[in-house]
């Protein structure tokens, strides 16, 4: 798929969207909704030398609206919605419930609407779709990681309301933050000039009980360490640092690939798995990372049919993960399932 066209809105807050391919013009009477307003800051934490970020606002966010009440739909007559058209492919706009904002210490906050269509998942996007996304979240690193405010882009979806969902549309989000994250920081760190990730891949596919697939430069396993029951990374074989560094081919098998896992997980135990689905690339602030290697991280939260996995007192408070399932295991069953959906 090419580089799909992109139309630049601006609400009347100053929020920007961005609509994606086709889309219809939002019907007469549009009434755009405003950002929250309350306290935005980014405050230090001396002991564990790391940010937190408070965002009081976000207490008042929308939560589990019914159907015909759903912020991600197109507006229609009479009912305006975040997004000002009456039909659209795919979409962005900047979150009216920030966890961060510009005028408060940096940063931005975006939500990526997969689809114009309410029903459904990224597991069950048509191809087309899927690979209009790819390619949206390659415009949305490229664009943010400009901005001087902006020193790593992070593309994320949460999935299901135990992962903390309040819109079921089909959606993830984008968090441009002004700050490298500590997960980047310690993935990055020590690794100058040797990739870690492509070492890894090596000997997961040397290794070969944790592959869940291998096909045309994408690898997907279960990793030796996983901290969570069912966890699967996803990356190319190849290295590359970011989104932008792939070509358009690659960013395709890449994007296939992870909805393949997607698929096999709501297959596992015949139910939607709630899952937190993670990009880790580059980061955006002007220094050379060649040990940098785009990766996908899926994080599952159910451990078993009806069991879900709890962060509780070791992985909470001393940081310690106890996984209960075998990572060995794990991938046996996966493979399965992930063998089904090609």
């Amino acid at each position: 798929m090419p580089r799909p066209a992109r139309t630049d809105l601006v609400q009347p807050d100053g929020r920007r969207v961005y609509l994606y391919d086709h889309f219809e013009p939002a019907p007469a009477g549009y009434d755009a909704p405003t950002i929250g307003e309350d306290a935005y800051e980014r405050r230090w934490n001396p002991l564990r030398q790391e940010w937190v970020l408070v965002a009081a606002a976000r207490q008042s966010r929308t939560f589990l609206p019914a159907r015909s009440a759903c912020p991600l739909d197109p507006s229609a007559a009479g009912r305006s919605t975040e997004i000002p058209a009456s039909a659209f492919d795919a979409a962005v706009f900047e979150n009216r419930f920030p966890s961060m904002l510009s005028s408060a210490g940096g940063g931005v906050c975006e939500v990526v609407v997969y689809t114009g269509e309410h029903e459904g998942s990224f597991a069950s996007l048509p191809a087309a779709s899927l690979e209009r996304l790819v390619e949206v979240w390659t415009d949305r690193y490229r664009a943010l990681g400009r901005r001087d405010d902006v020193k790593y882009v992070y593309i994320f979806e949460n999935r299901g309301e135990q992962v903390g969902v309040t819109l079921h549309h089909p959606h993830g989000q984008i968090y441009g933050y002004p700050f490298i994250p500590p997960v980047a920081q310690i993935e990055l760190k020590g690794r100058a000039t040797a990739c870690r990730q492509c070492r890894l891949i090596e000997e997961e596919i040397d290794d070969g009980h944790r592959m869940l697939l291998s096909e045309r430069g994408v690898v997907a396993y279960v990793p030796a360490y996983a901290r969570w029951p069912y966890e699967v990374h996803v990356a190319t074989r190849a290295h590359r640092p970011a989104l932008v560094d792939m070509t358009a081919a690659e960013r395709r098998v890449l994007v296939h690939a992870m909805q393949r896992v997607a698929r096999a997980y709501d297959r596992l135990f015949q139910v939607p798995m709630p899952y937190m689905m993670l990009i880790h690339q580059r980061p955006t602030d002007g220094r050379e990372y060649p040990q940098a290697h785009v990766h996908v991280e899926f994080y599952p939260i159910l451990r078993d049919s009806g069991k879900l996995k709890y962060l509780a007192g070791s992985e909470s408070g001393a940081g310690v993960f106890i996984n209960d399932t075998l990572a060995e295991s794990s991938a046996a069953g996966l493979r399965e399932l992930i063998e089904g959906s090609a």
